[in-house]
């Protein structure tokens, strides 16, 4: 019997890799439509696509023959603008109009619960407002927005929104605290570190999209959070890394309000590494509920925050040497560190 085919966007990113090793595992064959290089062991088992979801003819090329779509490609906030309007907005609409002509039987959407913005309660429900921080907030909601238009046509169009995920490949802005654990230091954070911020292991990510794949149309064709069922404050969380690394340091709080106005300068000078998004909430509450995923799709999260940052500790320990000189703005390697990286002789 033929392997049923799932086209993925973003099939070289972070996401794409762990989710094409998963769906391999259960007898899928995949596809990855990426801009980025493919460069992993498996490119051997994986058909391979190389080009950008603005372009209308390869889109429609690669939706050829598939059964499945997982749309996980979007520009991340460190992107310009422009860049992230015509790739997380037009480069979605492309997908699912390809994907409609093409009778594809579902599209994942892989959201953001970026989309409710910088909330006023906790835990947030699949039906509070969306409001949108910067372009990339703003850029997610619009898209959601045109799932609902295909979803209205027909198209089955299961949409996601993940809490901040990690696990093996995942660098970006964790590699700050990595590094920082390594390397014997404290480790700084804004505002008390109390607040209690919910991650996301990537495997558990990957069994949530699965469900959506293969769940019966009418429970999945919906809007559904994904987050850890576990998780502490964000002090203690981060304090297992330091404790695993086994120098004795600590998670330092720092006072939100001069902190963040010391990032925001840092940020319009271009010499920080996070962006707006990241600041702003790094000091307050961000947990999702998952009671709809869990009701409708049965999920049931593997891991917890700790479980989820010690697993992608273990791979950096593992994988360090690769990374030495390497920086950028996606999640699959380091953020430079930029000022921030000078706090290092005070820590």
């Amino acid at each position: 019997m033929e392997r049923q085919k799932v086209l993925i966007t973003g099939g070289a990113g972070f996401l794409g890799i762990n989710l094409i090793r998963y769906l391999d595992e259960r007898g899928y064959a995949s596809v990855s439509l990426d801009v980025e290089e493919f460069d992993y062991p498996e490119r051997d088992r994986v058909e391979l696509i190389k080009g950008d979801i603005r372009d209308k003819a390869l889109v429609d090329r690669a939706m050829e023959d598939v059964d499945f779509v997982v749309h996980t490609a979007a520009a991340l906030p460190l992107y310009t603008p422009e860049d992230i309007y015509t790739t997380d907005v037009e480069g979605t609409r492309n997908i699912l109009d390809a994907a409609l002509r093409h009778g594809v039987k579902r599209v994942v959407h892989v959201s953001s619960t970026a989309v409710y913005g910088i909330p006023d309660h906790h835990p947030l429900y699949e039906t509070d407002k969306l409001e949108g921080v910067g372009p990339y907030g703003q850029a997610k909601i619009q898209a959601e927005m045109i799932c609902l238009e295909y979803r209205a046509k027909g198209l089955v169009v299961p949409v996601i929104r993940p809490k901040s995920f990690v696990g093996p490949e995942r660098l970006g802005v964790f590699a700050l605290l990595y590094d920082w654990a390594i390397t014997g230091h404290n480790f700084p954070m804004i505002g008390s570190g109390k607040n209690r911020y919910q991650l996301l292991d990537v495997e558990d990510l990957c069994e949530a999209i699965y469900l959506t794949l293969t769940l019966p149309e009418e429970r999945v064709n919906d809007t559904f959070n994904i987050g850890a069922a576990e998780f502490t404050t964000m002090k203690e969380d981060y304090q297992a890394v330091l404790d695993h690394a086994g120098h004795g340091k600590k998670v330092l709080g720092f006072p939100a309000a001069p902190a963040i106005w010391g990032l925001r300068v840092l940020d319009r000078l271009g010499l920080s590494p996070l962006y707006k998004w990241v600041y702003e909430t790094a000091s307050k509450d961000s947990f999702v509920s998952i009671e709809k995923a869990e009701r409708e799709l049965g999920f049931r999260p593997r891991y917890s925050n700790k479980d989820a940052l010690l697993r992608n500790f273990r791979w950096y320990i593992e994988n360090r040497a690769q990374f030495e000189n390497a920086s950028g703005v996606s999640h699959r390697v380091p953020w430079s560190q930029g000022a921030i990286g000078l706090l290092k002789k005070v820590f």
